[in-house]
């Protein structure tokens, strides 16, 4: 099945990216640019294009992501510390981020004829983000049959939607995903700070997959006090 993978450059996508490339017919990544501060993880997503042999494709949303004020990726404001699972996240959440994304990827799907359209949400993102839960994809996948009834079929594939990350973590180190080839920070510094939501999750999803992480961490231990203070909660 020809399928177009949605790429930011981070761990969950690339590995998705990976995937795909053995198990279907990978035949492009498409990546956002909507002004968000760790947009240094672009580069990740085209070095994997690269890597993967297949055409990357940079959609510029700038102009959309400057209207949806009010989130840490996208405004002035300070990217909270702690477990992805804190309601301090919530100021992470950009409004209609995937809805936005998934649309133009479905246009660029089929007017490329590719057949599937995917996507790396995953279980550990449905607490924070409505829009990576399995009503919305499934929903949205309904709705896109419509949009595009008697000009394409393009289907939508969310193989993580149901799983956890330290699955992602197993299933892309069986693939063969270069994890130290994956940015995942928020904060967009030199190196991951190994303190903000997506960091934490990233180390403790390594541990619970029981593989080593390779990444390097400003902050290498602080996951396991967000951990600690979660479960506390």
């Amino acid at each position: 099945m020809k399928t177009l993978v949605i790429c930011s450059g981070g761990l969950d996508s690339v590995s998705l990216a990976h995937i795909a490339a053995s198990s279907r017919d990978l035949t492009r990544l498409v990546s956002f640019d909507y002004g968000q501060r760790h947009r240094k993880e672009l580069d990740f997503a085209a070095a994997a294009a690269a890597r993967l042999g297949v055409p990357h494709h940079l959609i510029d949303l700038r102009a959309i992501g400057a209207a949806l004020t009010g989130s840490a990726l996208t405004d002035n404001i300070d990217v909270p510390d702690g477990h992805y699972a804190e309601e301090t996240m919530r100021i992470t959440v950009v409004p209609n981020r995937n809805a936005i994304m998934l649309t133009v990827a479905y246009g660029i799907a089929a007017a490329q004829g590719d057949q599937a359209v995917a996507t790396a949400v995953h279980g550990g993102d449905h607490f924070i983000y409505p829009d990576c839960r399995p009503s919305f994809t499934q929903a949205f996948d309904t709705m896109q049959r419509a949009a595009l009834d008697g000009y394409a079929d393009v289907r939508l594939w969310t193989p993580f939607v149901h799983r956890s990350k330290a699955d992602i973590v197993r299933e892309g180190a069986a693939h063969g995903t270069p994890f130290t080839e994956t940015w995942s920070c928020y904060k967009g510094g030199a190196q991951h700070c190994g303190r903000c939501g997506t960091c934490v999750e990233r180390r403790e999803a390594f541990d619970l997959a029981g593989l080593p992480d390779p990444t390097p961490y400003a902050d290498p231990d602080f996951w396991r006090e967000a951990v600690a203070n979660r479960a506390e909660a």
